[in-house]
């Protein structure tokens, strides 16, 4: 599983061995085994041990990703050195914005930037476009505390902050970024929801904190077998009329022009599909 389709990613404690083994095995798409907030500041040293350990004894089908500390803290310089000793696919940053990213160096595997702070959603679009950034992804419970904002039945408080890391995502050309976690594990009528609105919005993936919470995020956060018939049909139309020497075409009635063949296109491509 690559970041670029991937759509569930999954935190676990990094000093829990137990939780982590479990974790790799439970079919999310990234698993990010947490050497931050998921874990006491007196336990992330050993936390380094038992994460290295696991990851080179456990074959996975999952992405591995470790969230780091916070360029700054006392930790960072120790689990900078840690993952890039590791065969990693990506590292997850907390509070990111464009220094954070920047302390992480040139090298390294592909970077999932946290968004959660205010500086980080202001400079969102810079972060987007660093170079070893792969995707965004919301925190929005540092953030909302940050910005002081009460949590509504509608989210209609995080509008403001999805949208904009969709449209920096888009304008730098990185994947659709990642949704914020839903924190009560044993409402899934509610993470299901949530995964809705974030989805209508553009997001394309969620952060999770149990797996039990998968189902309804791979569910949710991939095209319908209607959409990848009409994404199918789209291009096989566009193929047909570029034999044909058209570059416009109708399908149902409607006419397809690029736009409508990069969406098709995207389509496949969220389902595991080519196209």
């Amino acid at each position: 599983m690559e970041f670029a389709t991937a759509r569930s990613f999954l935190f676990v404690p990094g000093n829990e061995e137990r939780k982590l083994r479990k974790a790799l095995a439970a079919g999310a798409d990234v698993v990010i085994a947490d050497l931050e907030d998921g874990v006491a500041p007196e336990l992330r040293t050993a936390a380094r041990e038992v994460v290295g350990r696991v990851l080179l004894e456990v074959e996975t089908q999952s992405a591995r990703c470790v969230r780091v500390n916070v360029p700054g803290s006392e930790w960072f310089a120790a689990d900078l050195e840690f993952v890039l000793g590791l065969e990693l696919d990506g590292v997850a940053l907390p509070k990111a914005t464009p220094e954070s990213v920047e302390a992480l160096g040139k090298e390294g595997p592909p970077v999932l930037a946290i968004v959660e702070s205010a500086l980080g959603l202001a400079e969102a679009s810079k972060t987007a476009v660093a170079p070893r950034v792969a995707a965004l992804a919301l925190g929005s419970h540092d953030l909302s505390a940050e910005l002081r904002l009460a949590q509504r039945p509608d989210q209609l408080e995080l509008l403001v902050a999805r949208a904009q890391l969709v449209l920096a995502s888009a304008a730098a050309g990185i994947r659709a970024p990642v949704d914020t976690v839903f924190l009560d594990v044993r409402d899934q009528p509610g993470l299901e929801e949530e995964c809705r609105l974030a989805w209508t919005l553009g997001l394309r993936g969620k952060l999770c904190i149990h797996p039990d919470q998968l189902p309804a995020v791979h569910r949710v956060f991939a095209p319908s077998e209607e959409e990848l018939d009409w994404a199918r049909r789209v291009l096989e139309a566009h193929e047909q009329g570029l034999q044909e020497g058209r570059g416009a075409v109708a399908l149902d009635g409607r006419m397809i022009d690029m736009p409508i063949v990069k969406q098709a296109r995207r389509l496949l491509a969220e389902g595991g599909r080519d196209g």
